[in-house]
């Protein structure tokens, strides 16, 4: 509906999540109410299992300020366009809770673009120097608009990088939306429990075009989704 609504020039720029339903259904799913949630502008199924409300992620995208604020009790900010920036709020979120004594967490999700950001280095960092109870939930989709992603890290997995930082790293079917659940609730389990953040790289494939300013057909065959 939004893809046909940004054709008839009701909305601005919008970026699809078909492909990664899965990813970010799991992933909300395995949180309580109350934990928070920072997340990307492709997240709007995440966001809004969460709690963001559907009517303000469509009024968000028409350009209305009014989409960015949050009811009360929410506890999801409004989605990121910055790519990566959001990730550092998350990781503050977490720790002004741990300094508040609660046993609440943050989750911060992004795309395999980010990883390649200054801010993603500075989030893994202190949260892992200070355990902060952060989740980092990757959706390794391929591609950072046009750039895939075999070429934008020598890394094996976005999942190895955890290593570095000294936090856990895993690997999951980002189609799978049960095994997103659980690697999600034990990340999450963890956090609350005192074991630091987490990495979690859910691997998965972006169907449709990064944006509806994209053509994915100039940089990928048409044929290659049909595996996914």
């Amino acid at each position: 509906k939004s893809m046909a609504m940004q054709r008839q020039g009701r909305l601005a720029t919008y970026a699809p999540f078909q492909g990664q339903e899965a990813a970010q259904i799991g992933a909300a799913a395995a949180l309580r109410d109350d934990d928070w949630v920072a997340a990307s502008y492709r997240d709007a199924a995440l966001n809004w299992r969460a709690g963001y409300p559907w009517e303000l992620l469509v009024l968000g995208r028409t350009g209305d300020e009014r989409g960015g604020q949050v009811p009360e009790g929410v506890n999801v900010l409004p989605p990121s366009i910055t790519v990566g920036g959001h990730m550092i709020h998350a990781v503050g979120l977490s720790w002004a809770e741990r300094l508040k004594g609660t046993d609440r967490i943050a989750l911060t999700s992004f795309g395999d673009g980010a990883t390649s950001e200054g801010d993603f280095h500075e989030a893994m960092n202190f949260a892992a120097v200070y355990q902060t109870p952060t989740v980092f939930f990757c959706q390794n989709n391929g591609y950072a608009i046009s750039y895939p992603v075999a070429e934008q890290t020598r890394s094996e997995t976005i999942a190895a990088k955890a290593a570095g930082y000294g936090m856990g790293g895993e690997r999951v079917d980002g189609n799978d939306v049960v095994a997103v659940l659980v690697k999600v609730q034990e990340a999450a389990e963890r956090a609350r429990s005192g074991g630091g953040p987490t990495l979690i790289e859910a691997v998965t494939y972006r169907m449709g075009p990064h944006t509806t300013a994209d053509d994915p057909g100039r940089y990928r065959e048409d044929t290659e989704a049909d595996g996914w």
